[in-house]
């Protein structure tokens, strides 16, 4: 028997079950055989050749798939119809009044398909790519931060998650900032406040905390940026499960060759120009901001700093400043990307400056480098150009995957916006949301 999720409106079609199991050796006798169960599905996923239809997205495992594709007892299939007829894209936009899931055509305005978690906020939600799972990361006001997980985010019902420190912690989780798939079946890691590292061996049902990096003996001296003592970047090393590196406001770099058994600080060449120039050298509470690695040249990651952009060749040892004298109007901000594909290439949205955080000159611009951080060029193309003075947080920038790139961020002014080309030209995706605190694509 095979799992297979349906998503509205096919949902309806199947007596409102969402999820069901099936019986078949490849996808099309799978659908095939959910036609004759419910009738009313015939017609809407398979054409009269047997071939899905062109606006119906059919994935196996979280990878698009066709109708021949073999299909085995653990597998799991998601059908999703398309909207208005051309649907292939899908945002998880966390908001202060809950997590939005936008779908439409990529880089054009999107339709709202769900919201949950209403009136809360919504930290961070994101998909795995791995098995199509949800994660959600909502706190309750007084009643603190919850893990939530799903196959299908429209459903009313999502799964919590057991994510708490244990007594001897001495501790109690603030703020779930980020989850990040590993490189074992099964394996997630997320970043909280106050910053700790936990991990999920079962699909993100159950957590662990890590010692190796709470029991660091110089913790006492760690401090919190404005936004608390985060652990909010956490960049795996593609197909070595041994090797991570996470990155705190405001504690700096740390890296792991054991798996997160032991950990050691790589802070060299980062300039913490916020403290007195008497007191940079040997600091520990150095604020990053947001760190990614580039999945196809691993030793190459990038950084956005409390005022600085860094890049590093050597897996985070030592880093490069390639924010100053390089193009950017500031080399303060939050968020960034990396392209999958091309190491050379990374994007920044700058703001002001830590006394003033918009965007500089009044202007919404995405920053592009294709030289590894020797030079940047603004992307503003049917982005506002005059009396802008938006506000993008940390999570809220992210690409598709897709080729060529596609790239999306929100701000806290409430509107999305969209590039499916890029950054070349722009859209907006969704306007008149809550303030934007993550955008992820599904």
């Amino acid at each position: 028997m095979v799992e297979v999720t349906l998503r509205s409106p096919l949902r309806d079609l199947a007596g409102g079950s969402g999820t069901v199991r099936v019986d078949g050796g490849t996808i099309g006798e799978v659908i095939g055989r959910l036609e004759t169960e419910f009738p009313k599905l015939a017609g809407w996923v398979l054409d009269e050749r047997g071939r899905i239809r062109a606006h119906v997205n059919v994935f196996l495992n979280g990878e698009r798939a066709s109708s021949d594709a073999s299909v085995s007892e653990r597998d799991r299939i998601q059908i999703l119809p398309a909207i208005s007829g051309g649907a292939d894209a899908e945002l998880l936009v966390g908001t202060r009044k809950g997590l939005f899931v936008l779908r439409g055509e990529r880089g054009r305005p999107m339709e709202v398909a769900a919201r949950r978690f209403g009136g809360v906020v919504a930290e961070f939600a994101m998909r795995d790519p791995r098995t199509g799972t949800y994660y959600a990361s909502v706190t309750h006001g007084q009643y603190g931060p919850h893990l939530y997980l799903t196959d299908d985010p429209e459903s009313e019902e999502w799964e919590e998650a057991k994510l708490a420190f244990p007594e001897d912690a001495d501790a109690s989780v603030e703020r779930i900032w980020v989850i990040h798939p590993g490189e074992s079946d099964g394996v997630l890691w997320a970043g909280v406040a106050p910053a700790a590292l936990f991990k999920s061996e079962d699909g993100g049902r159950t957590w662990s905390l890590n010692r190796g990096l709470w029991d660091d003996p110089s913790r006492p001296k760690w401090n919190p940026g404005a936004g608390g003592l985060a652990l909010h970047s956490i960049a795996t090393w593609p197909g070595d499960r041994s090797r991570l590196a996470v990155g705190i406001s405001a504690a700096g770099v740390w890296l792991s060759d054991d798996g997160g058994e032991s950990w050691r600080r790589g802070n060299k060449g980062l300039v913490a120009r916020y403290l007195p120039e008497e007191a940079r050298e040997g600091a520990v509470d150095l604020c990053v901001h947001n760190m990614h690695r580039s999945p196809v040249q691993p030793e190459t990651l990038y950084m956005q700093f409390h005022w600085g952009v860094y890049r590093s060749d050597d897996a985070g040892e030592t880093w490069n400043d390639v924010g100053t004298d390089s193009g950017l109007p500031s080399d303060f901000g939050f968020p960034m990307v990396v392209d999958p594909r091309d190491p050379d290439r990374a994007f920044v949205i700058p703001l002001t400056g830590d006394f003033d955080r918009v965007t500089p000159d009044a202007k919404v611009r995405v920053f592009e480098t294709r030289d590894r951080g020797k030079s940047w060029r603004g992307l503003g193309e049917g982005l506002p150009q005059r009396d802008s003075f938006l506000t993008v947080l940390r999570q809220a920038f992210c690409h598709d995957g897709a080729d060529p790139l596609g790239l999306y961020f929100g701000a806290e002014s409430g509107e999305v916006f969209g590039s499916a080309d890029g950054g070349e030209t722009w859209s907006t995706v969704a306007e008149h949301l809550a303030p934007v605190t993550s955008v992820r694509a599904g």
